[in-house]
């Protein structure tokens, strides 16, 4: 089975994001969405693993069960570095030492605390766009 969880660690927004703080995302049943009702409403209780997996559940209409998560990661999966709140809505996200994650506000001091400590892995969120040549 293939994961997608980090440990402590923190996927940092993506260098090309066009926001300056973060945005909750607005249009419902989106994949940003789905995410960010998850994540917000229970900080470090869900791992990336179990965010994937319940947004696609949400969205292909399947239901949670541990057959259906097996068959989705029998399959290798996008990470959270490609999640539309690191990359357009101006969130980071922390993976705590357990791998639960949280997001963190752009802009925020907490956001610029884990970005300047070293002590903290850091992981940049993919760019939108390719860069130029």
């Amino acid at each position: 089975m293939h994961s997608t969880n980090y440990l402590s660690t923190l996927i940092t927004v993506s260098s090309d994001t066009k926001a300056t703080a973060g945005l909750v995302p607005t249009k419902p049943g989106t994949i940003a969405a789905l995410q960010y009702e998850l994540v917000a409403k229970a900080p470090h209780t869900y791992t990336s693993d179990d965010i994937l997996f319940l947004v696609h559940a949400r969205r292909t209409e399947t239901k949670p069960t541990q057959k259906a998560r097996a068959a989705f990661f029998s399959k290798p999966q996008a990470c959270l570095r490609c999640s539309p709140l690191a990359r357009s809505h101006g969130f980071g996200i922390l993976h705590d030492e357990s791998g639960r994650i949280a997001l963190v506000e752009m802009g925020t001091k907490k956001y610029e605390s884990l970005v300047a400590d070293p002590t903290v892995k850091k992981v940049p969120a993919m760019r939108k766009s390719r860069a130029s040549l």
